[in-house]
């Protein structure tokens, strides 16, 4: 919704990594393999991607990443190669986070730790937390709120036969 009320450019690594995989490039052959052996994508080649794809520079405005960075290394990639305007943190509650997880196939044994990231841009107060519980609507307008965003204009066909 931000993207698209705002002109950003929505960039997905998780899309970008499914599209390789399904048009059978040399990138996603290599993801492929890396994903069959039960690991995940290695740092080097994930901050390769995301480079890659911010050196199109086809956004007007500015980007949201989606995606990026998950680990402390990557957070540390993220800050020190491009200027951030902020970050926005979903918090959803325990319960949720384990529903997710448990629909999700991800290796057990990768040990991987999401916690330093947010911390990581925190010490630069970029970061915004958002209760992700509510409706998608509702999500959006307190993300708003927090960064100071004017509202979703009302649809026009939701305003039809009001007075």
């Amino acid at each position: 919704m931000l993207a698209g009320d705002f002109d950003l450019e929505h960039l997905a690594v998780g899309d970008i990594f499914r599209w390789n995989v399904q048009h059978h490039t040399k990138l996603g052959a290599q993801i492929r393999r890396t994903m069959a052996a039960g690991s995940l994508v290695g740092d080097d080649l994930v901050e390769g991607v995301v480079g890659v794809r911010l050196r199109e520079h086809d956004w007007n405005y500015g980007f949201i990443i989606d995606g990026f960075p998950r680990n402390e290394r990557q957070a540390e990639f993220f800050l020190e190669s491009y200027d951030i305007d902020g970050v926005i943190h979903l918090d959803p509650p325990d319960s949720e986070v384990a529903r997710r997880v448990l629909a999700r196939r991800l290796c057990a044994n990768c040990g991987m730790d999401y916690n330093p990231v947010p911390d990581i841009f925190r010490r630069k107060e970029y970061v915004i937390t958002v209760d992700s519980r509510p409706g998608k609507e509702q999500v959006q307008q307190t993300i708003r709120d927090k960064l100071g965003l004017p509202s979703r204009p009302v649809a026009a066909s939701s305003q039809a036969g009001t007075l």
